[in-house]
């Protein structure tokens, strides 16, 4: 590997970044590692990587590092990934997850990066497109959905005039170890292992039945480092997880078994959110090569219990600035 390959990486302090950063070291790249520490912890930063913290929404920031850094392939994995709170924070959502990555790409174009490698989300399907497939039409519900796919957008505009190269995978409630237990608004796997952790009861919106395919880690990362590597993926978005969906009600049955603690489940009023959510996975299959099944969620879910068990709770704080309160569900008050 030639050492003098730079990638930078974004949210490399967070659960999905440290975690392709540390593949890329892995492979040899030189990894400039980048996170402001908002929702992410230092100790996730892997020790052989240079890392800068700040935010993507520092115009003059990403301007100096760009200009310090010959950086040859941008992973962009630095957003506030809560779909639920998107709708009561909007100028904080479009901020941090649409405004800070167009000044990547900005730089990106400048420096003639060679790929800008974009995690989005399956928020920007909607609702009843099942299973949500590459080729439909996104119809994103929700501020953090219509951020991502805006996104999306610029970057195939910016392919079409500039030539920015880019590759667009669309993971979707993915979980692990080093995943952020203490954030209250979102992760729900997190959020159900912390509750247990503190003898607190395990809050579901609605009757349970909405439905996640759940994805470990290991089924994300790997590929989305690696996915610089295969020119013919160029210019082309990819769903990734895994393939079977879960209710919420199943999904904490396992996680109370698997952490070994009683817990106590109770329903709030259902939240605006789409009800069930589950992708194909044929086109990232045959252009990566995976010809293995994905983590079952019991074993995924055993993995990063007996890590959470391990590290112990986090403290949850509240959201600092709300910017809408009206039908601001009680839990997040």
């Amino acid at each position: 590997m030639d050492q003098k390959i730079n990638c930078l990486v974004t949210g490399a302090a967070g659960f999905i970044g440290s975690h392709v950063a540390d593949h890329l070291v892995e492979k040899g790249y030189n990894v400039i590692a980048m996170d402001d520490l908002s929702g992410g912890f230092i100790e996730n930063i892997n020790k052989s990587l240079k890392f800068i913290e700040g935010s993507v929404t520092d115009t003059e920031l990403i301007k100096k590092l760009f200009e310090e850094y010959k950086i040859d392939y941008v992973f962009h994995l630095a957003a506030y990934a809560a779909e639920g709170l998107s709708h009561f924070i909007r100028k904080f959502n479009y901020e941090n997850n649409l405004v800070g990555s167009i000044n990547l790409i900005n730089e990106s174009i400048k420096h003639k990066v060679k790929c800008f490698v974009f995690t989005s989300s399956i928020a920007v399907y909607g609702k009843n497109q099942l299973p949500m497939s590459e080729d439909l039409t996104p119809v994103p519900e929700d501020p953090y959905g219509v951020s991502k796919y805006a996104v999306e957008l610029d970057l195939q505009s910016a392919h079409e005039l500039f030539g920015l190269n880019y590759i667009i995978f669309r993971p979707h409630n993915v979980y692990g170890e080093r995943q952020n237990i203490g954030d209250r608004y979102r992760n729900v796997i997190g959020i159900f292992m912390n509750k247990l952790l503190q003898k607190e009861d395990l809050i579901i919106f609605g009757d349970g039945s909405q439905s996640r395919a759940f994805s470990y880690i290991s089924d994300v990362a790997p590929v989305i480092a690696d996915s610089i590597n295969f020119n013919e993926a160029y210019n082309h978005v990819f769903n990734i997880g895994a393939d079977k969906p879960y209710s919420v009600n199943e999904l904490a049955e396992v996680v109370i078994k698997e952490m070994g603690i009683k817990g106590k489940i109770i329903h709030e009023p259902a939240r605006n959110e789409v009800v069930h959510a589950f992708s194909d996975h044929a086109k990232v299959r045959k252009y990566f090569s995976i010809n293995h099944d994905p983590e079952t969620l019991e074993n995924g879910i055993r993995k990063m219990a007996k890590w959470v068990n391990e590290h112990g709770a986090r403290s949850t704080a509240k959201f600092k600035n709300i910017e809408i309160e009206e039908k601001l569900p009680p839990s997040w008050r």
